[in-house]
């Protein structure tokens, strides 16, 4: 447990600092918000890999490789052409924000954790899908306003999963500590 409660939280301060990167300087070009964007996907690709791979469920290890390998498609295609629209960046960014959205919301139901962390997954998952939405509405939005929704989108995500991984780091000493005191 110990191992999955570090990779949530290295995961969410990854994102909470590409967020505050974002945020801070939203005049970047958008070849430089694309390597950004990047950046960002391979490296939650590396850490639903590494969640995965230290899963003992198979439910949680199908979805973990699926967002990795939704994580790794955006941003490939994202390096491949960098010099496409905004307004298709805007669209496959939200593509990917949905798609990655509804597959959490879908892990929150099939986790065997308590509430709050089934709860804390389906947020992160919400306010993914709710991000994509919004990019899909406001198309118009610009490069500079997709960095700044995308840097509060991704310290959202990041502050849920920092909570998650500290709650699950929490429920394992407990019941160690339970089961210390059981023998």
């Amino acid at each position: 447990m110990r191992s999955l409660s570090n990779k949530l939280v290295l995961r969410g301060a990854a994102a909470v600092l590409i967020g505050l990167v974002a945020v801070a300087w939203p005049s970047i070009t958008v070849g430089a918000f694309v390597f950004l964007f990047a950046v960002y996907t391979f490296a939650d690709a590396i850490q639903q890999a590494s969640i995965a791979l230290s899963s003992e469920k198979a439910g949680p290890v199908a979805g973990h490789l699926l967002l990795g390998l939704l994580d790794i498609a955006a941003g490939v295609v994202a390096l491949a052409w960098p010099g496409i629209t905004a307004a298709v960046l805007v669209i496959w960014v939200g593509a990917w924000a949905v798609v990655t959205g509804g597959v959490e919301i879908g892990m929150a139901f099939n986790r065997g954790e308590t509430g709050g962390e089934r709860a804390t997954w389906a947020l992160a998952g919400v306010v993914s899908v709710l991000f994509g939405l919004v990019v899909f509405v406001r198309p118009d939005v610009g490069a500079v306003s997709l960095a700044v929704t995308f840097g509060i989108f991704a310290m959202a995500l990041g502050l849920s999963q920092i909570v998650l991984g500290t709650r699950v780091r929490h429920t394992d000493k407990v019941v160690g500590h339970a089961l210390s005191h059981a023998a």
